[in-house]
């Protein structure tokens, strides 16, 4: 089964998820997403994917979302996907796929959702 992880090593929760991928024993793909940026097309298929909304799969917190004013309810889809393109960090984590699903793992435990049971 490939599990893909958009990781972002920094982070804590990412990294939890990470071991518990690696607990199931699965060794998934890892996307350092930061560096290597999804696309915007990459973007959209992810937001669909989770069955989330643009907004949904965008971090919330720092400077760069007030300083682009994106808590703004009025900001579309559009350029909320262009924002997560043109600044990755924007782009919540960790998001596992999975042939069975793609979630947002926030909370950590949502990755039981996608994960095969033994």
């Amino acid at each position: 089964m490939t599990v893909t992880l958009y990781h972002n090593p920094a982070c804590s929760t990412s990294r939890t998820v990470l071991g518990m991928i690696q607990d199931a024993g699965i060794t998934p793909e890892i996307v350092l997403y930061l560096k290597t940026p999804p696309s915007r097309d990459k973007l959209k298929e992810l937001v669909k994917q989770t069955g989330l909304t643009p907004r949904g799969l965008l971090r919330q917190k720092g400077a760069l979302y007030e300083d682009l004013g994106l808590a703004r309810e009025d900001v579309s889809d559009d350029a909320i996907l262009d924002a997560m393109t043109a600044h990755p960090e924007l782009i919540n984590r960790p998001i596992v796929v999975t042939p069975l699903g793609a979630r947002l793992c926030r909370p950590k435990e949502l990755v039981f959702e996608v994960l095969p049971t033994a």
